[in-house]
């Protein structure tokens, strides 16, 4: 019972929040979500990844440990689903990114913040670099059929990651006027991107949620299967173990459904897979948290 019950507070505050927005659309009310998503992601979470990192009372050889283990990670869930496209017969430049890539950013963060404090908090953001280096350069490559290492290393969330680190390995910090202002500035970032991962789940239009909710169920296997095999591999310890665990099985990311329509891949197919995977996740999140808790 105390075991559910800590799951529940855990998982609870995620999707309540992200049904809050779901609700805020469906009742009408607007909500400019390309203005929010380019604050936060431009702001807000650069913010709260870089105030997370200066604070972590955590050894930098556990967060590189961790970082090798995640690049391993993404490289095997890659090539997995590479071939798992190709023999399936579905298109790679509309299905291979958003089996690879999921929603780190929206979900992940959160979550492990939720479970495991800021100590979780440090771990996940680690992984979500690795991720967002990997997914604007590889995943816009797929999808658009070209992909830029300088655009990803221009983003403001990736250099927020890599001076913070700096920082971390060096033991700094800025003064206390700064740190408070950041730390505000960061304290928005997790609200703000549950509510809007509902606000998308509600706009989307999905199509062949059958064939998703299968191709989810086998994104949500093979990502578990592979993140636990890697991380005791690492010998990683509890927290990052069950840290990456959880970011690497987290449902399909919304930036899937935006960079199909932008490239003209077929977004409604990969609105499906956002849809059903975000909708699976409320069931097989809190068994795996469960596990790893």
């Amino acid at each position: 019972m105390n075991l559910i019950l800590t799951v529940l507070e855990i998982v609870s505050p995620v999707f309540l929040l992200a049904a809050i927005g779901f609700i805020w659309v469906k009742t009408g009310h607007e909500y400019r979500i390309e203005f929010v998503t380019k604050l936060a992601m431009t702001l807000s979470v650069p913010a709260l990844i870089f105030t997370a990192l200066v604070k972590a009372e955590i050894e930098p050889t556990a967060l590189t440990k961790l970082l090798f283990a995640s690049i391993l990670a993404y490289g095997s869930v890659t090539v997995v689903m590479y071939a798992a496209v190709k023999i399936l017969r579905l298109e790679t430049r509309t299905f291979l990114n958003p089996l690879i890539f999921g929603n780190v950013g929206n979900l992940g963060l959160p979550l492990a913040f939720f479970a495991f404090g800021d100590e979780g908090l440090s771990y996940a953001i680690i992984i979500f670099a690795v991720m967002a280096m990997w997914s604007f350069t590889f995943g816009v490559y797929i999808t658009a059929g070209g992909g830029s290492v300088g655009k990803a290393i221009k983003e403001p969330l990736v250099g927020a990651t890599l001076l913070g680190s700096i920082f971390l390995w060096q033991g700094w910090t800025l003064p206390t006027f700064m740190m408070n202002t950041l730390e505000l500035l960061g304290q928005i970032a997790i609200p703000v991107m549950l509510i809007t991962l509902g606000v998308a789940v509600a706009r989307l239009a999905p199509r062949g949620l059958g064939k998703a909710a299968v191709l989810s169920v086998f994104k949500a296997l093979l990502c578990t299967g592979i993140a636990v095999a890697v991380g005791r591999w690492f010998e990683l310890t509890s927290v990052p173990y069950a840290v990456l665990i959880l970011q690497i099985t987290t449902p399909v990311a919304v930036t899937s459904y935006l960079l199909a329509e932008k490239y003209g891949a077929k977004a409604d197919e990969v609105a499906g897979l956002v849809v059903a995977s975000t909708l699976l996740s409320v069931l097989y999140l809190p068994l795996l948290l469960a596990f790893v808790v």
